[in-house]
């Protein structure tokens, strides 16, 4: 797979610090080009968005190619489908591996670090005849549940990585061995962060939305009450898959949160054939229920004073802490839907406006 020819520019738009993946969005479709987008946004940001030299971006295409390694951009062939209809869907991924992995129909297995014994055999179990069927099994590389669920789907299938930091730092370290098996073995490894950066605990929850929108359906197998497990739950619910969780002891706190899932409506899932039962063709529209245990609670930005005037005002007096859904601002306003997505791009650029899943928008707060 060759790389686009504009690769080096979608790269430096999508590294320019403050532009992220739902402004690379906007600006593409905008400007209609990454090279027009960079030819301009200084001047649209008035100053507060500088994307990185070329010279940046050439060493770490050279540096992912001495990996091994190759880019998928957004809106591109080999751009995996289903994480491309995310809101949020990274506008570039890093690759190690066959690019032909992200092709089959998936699922995803997570769970504990600390598995138990028995959870990990149920994971290898699960990805072993899951990958059998033929389907695709991701994870996020980290020890217990994810390892062994990669484990097992190496024995009879395809296995997909998704990772914190950069492709050069694996995490754990003593799982850099594993990394290479899979995207060695016709799996593949997916990284969201440039390369050289460290895994740290604020990038995982990025990481679990990437391998909750890769799969069809995610699996849960032992996961505590506010896990980083039942946050892929959550995400993904709120990206229309199935969701599944394996049952545990009650005594175990480990499974307390699998457990509660299964109360909610999660299928019990005790075997491949459970998975592949309710399995679907293509994700949902909207979640079939909303677990009270993965809620998450949206914080109110503070507000700030309206200062443009004309339509951009009429937009921004529209707009608070709460979110708003984009479709109510064009109603409101009574604008057509393209001005009031430029005068939105504008403030977003600008610092002064950020957009929130499910298409809504809501002041952030900064001067």
């Amino acid at each position: 797979m060759d790389a686009p020819p504009d690769a080096l520019d979608r790269l430096r738009l999508a590294r320019t610090e403050g532009v992220g993946t739902q402004t690379f969005r906007r600006l593409m479709l905008r400007f209609g080009s990454a090279r027009a987008a960079l030819a301009t946004l200084p001047d649209v940001s008035r100053g507060k968005l500088r994307p990185p030299p070329p010279a940046l971006a050439e060493r770490e295409t050279a540096a992912l190619g001495r990996l091994g390694g190759r880019f998928l951009f957004l809106g591109l062939p080999g751009y995996p489908p289903l994480l491309e209809e995310l809101h949020d869907a990274p506008p570039v991924l890093a690759l190690l591996g066959d690019p032909a992995a992200l092709a089959p129909r998936a699922v995803a297995l997570v769970g504990a670090r600390n598995a138990s014994a028995a959870g990990r055999r149920i994971a290898e179990g699960l990805a072993e005849e899951l990958a059998g069927a033929g389907l695709a099994i991701v994870s996020g590389l980290a020890r217990g549940i994810d390892a062994a669920a990669h484990l097992g789907a190496l024995r009879r299938g395809r296995t997909i990585a998704a990772v914190a930091g950069g492709l050069d730092q694996p995490y754990p370290p003593d799982h850099a061995g594993l990394q290479a098996r899979i995207a060695a073995e016709g799996g593949a490894v997916l990284a969201e962060a440039p390369l050289g950066t460290a895994p740290l605990a604020r990038h995982f929850p990025k990481r679990n939305r990437i391998v909750a929108s890769l799969a069809l359906g995610v699996v849960v197998i032992e996961a505590a009450p506010r896990s980083g497990s039942l946050i892929t739950a959550r995400m993904a619910l709120e990206a229309g898959r199935e969701l599944f969780a394996v049952p545990g002891s009650p005594i175990d706190p480990r499974a307390r949160g699998s457990n509660d899932l299964i109360r909610q409506g999660a299928h019990l899932t005790e075997s491949a054939a459970d998975v592949l039962e309710h399995l679907p063709e293509s994700p949902r529209p909207a979640p079939l229920f909303a677990p009270r245990l993965i809620a998450e609670a949206a914080a109110e930005p503070a507000p700030e004073p309206a200062e443009p005037k004309g339509e951009a005002g009429q937009v921004l007096e529209l707009l608070g802490t709460a979110p708003i859904a984009v479709d109510e601002v064009v109603r409101r306003c009574h604008l057509s839907p393209s001005a009031v997505q430029a005068i939105l791009l504008d403030l977003e650029l600008a610092g002064r406006v950020e957009t929130l899943p499910g298409n809504r928008v809501a002041l952030t707060g900064q001067a």
